[in-house]
């Protein structure tokens, strides 16, 4: 049984308005016993039509989740931060994440040359299959110039916004080199349940992208359900854990103090 969520947004985030005292009672409620909290960071994001700028008040954010962990017995807090990296930023997103004291740092690609794939504009830029090369290009680009993190985070989020046929093995050179890359940096990759609440058969990434994982020797995997609201926090994760174990995954690990422990599926 998957018992951390180690994807998740509280009011701290643009894009979340969930306090920490919900998100906790919910996690303890529906047996999740390790929670990271990993609001959004993401420097150079072009403000959205409702505001955001994901930027993190990460002086005020940090004492909060720091506070939890110490008054917190019954549940395990961490604390998390979810980058959105471009490779340029690498220097500053570096010297940022030896500031303060995370459990856990997930990588992710929100933007490909200034703009989201959620937005139109997007696919104006890159249409058809092109939106999913830029894509992974740009995380290629990303993992040779960053390196200060833990896991890779939904690594095709672009499937959930372009409306074509989405098959992976037509990337398998540009994956192959993504995947190696994170092995050969001692990083993982997310297993983010947000795919099947966002209408996807899979949780992110594809389960071609999982077993080749595998098959290069990956053996780094995290779960998160990338939750905004207290009520997502584990969704999907029973699901998960059958899909993991049929694709040949025996462990997923949770993070403290930037180090892996490793825990049993099934």
């Amino acid at each position: 049984m998957i018992t951390a969520d180690f994807h998740t947004h509280s009011l701290f985030s643009s894009d979340s308005t969930e306090s920490l005292e919900n998100m906790i009672s919910f996690a303890k409620k529906n047996q999740i016993t390790t929670l990271c909290i990993t609001d959004h960071m993401d420097l150079d994001y072009p403000i959205d039509e409702k505001g955001n700028d994901f930027l993190l008040d990460l002086d005020s954010y940090t004492k909060a989740i720091t506070e939890l962990k110490q008054n917190n017995t019954d549940i395990e807090i961490r604390l998390g931060i979810e980058l959105g990296v471009m490779d340029y930023l690498a220097p500053k997103l570096t010297t940022l994440v030896k500031q303060y004291p995370f459990d856990f740092v997930i990588a992710s690609s929100h933007l490909v040359k200034g703009i989201d794939p959620y937005y139109p504009a997007y696919k104006d830029k890159f249409p058809g299959n092109l939106g999913y090369g830029a894509y992974f290009h740009s995380i290629l680009e990303n993992v040779r110039a960053f390196e200060d993190f833990d896991v890779y985070g939904h690594l095709d989020y672009v499937c959930r916004y372009i409306q074509v046929p989405y098959i992976p093995s037509d990337f398998t050179d540009l994956l192959d080199e993504i995947l190696k890359r994170i092995i050969e940096l001692g990083k993982g990759i997310e297993v983010n349940t947000a795919g099947l609440s966002k209408g996807l058969h899979f949780p992110h990434p594809h389960p071609y992208i999982l077993k080749r994982y595998l098959e290069l020797g990956g053996e780094i995997i995290t779960i998160g359900s990338d939750a905004h609201a207290a009520k997502n926090i584990g969704a999907y994760f029973a699901e998960t854990e059958k899909h993991l174990l049929s694709l040949g995954y025996k462990y997923y690990a949770t993070y403290k103090d930037r180090k892996p422990s490793f825990h049993k599926l099934g």
